[in-house]
């Protein structure tokens, strides 16, 4: 029991030292020397408990990330206008709570490798499950609910990266509450329309 204990203790002060490293010095600075120093510990554990360093930072970022997390069971009819409703709306809450996460996002905009298909095939996974319960349950075509939900999505993503770094958007400025409750107000506008 110790050794689990002492495995899961470690583990968790690994994935703790990707994140302090990445917001520090970005994710360029992510060695396997640097991360075992940060977290104290032999970087044997790393490839021991991980596999390699590029398994322990898809390990991180699979922790952060909304769509891989988000739970893929849907509610019945009268809730799944509201339960669409509330996915968009946590996706931005996350977003706009989470630098990190926007960090990691334009890292893997600008990268194609292992670490980062691994986590594109386990959105893609959830996504198509949501869509797929949300078209059964609505009486929605899949390839309608397919669409809106790939619009919104990328548009919510791609937002929160802009307005981290942006100014303005087609008058609307990213970084205050109001332009974001404005976005929320127009999905509601969408989800109402469609569902």
């Amino acid at each position: 029991m110790k050794i689990e204990k002492d495995r899961e203790t470690t583990e968790k002060r690994l994935l703790t030292a990707v994140g302090e490293i990445i917001e520090e010095s970005g994710l360029e600075s992510l060695g396997v020397n640097a991360v075992a120093q940060r977290a104290g510990v032999s970087k044997m554990l790393i490839y021991r408990y991980f596999g390699s360093l590029e398994d322990l930072i898809a390990q991180y970022i699979m922790q952060r990330d909304y769509w891989v997390n988000i739970p893929t069971e849907i509610p019945g009819k009268n809730e799944l206008n509201a339960f669409v409703k509330d996915m968009f709306r946590e996706q931005i809450r996350q977003l706009r709570e989470d630098k990190m996460l926007i960090r990691l996002y334009r890292w893997e905009l600008s990268v194609n490798n292992p670490i980062v298909e691994q986590i594109r095939r386990k959105r893609e996974e959830n996504g198509i499950k949501l869509i797929e319960f949300i078209s059964r349950i609505s009486g929605v075509p899949f390839s309608q609910i397919q669409f809106l939900a790939t619009m919104i999505s990328s548009s919510i993503t791609y937002l929160a990266m802009f307005g981290d770094v942006g100014k303005v958007y087609n008058g609307y400025d990213f970084k205050t509450d109001d332009s974001w409750e404005q976005l929320e107000k127009g999905i509601n506008l969408i989800v109402d329309k469609w569902i």
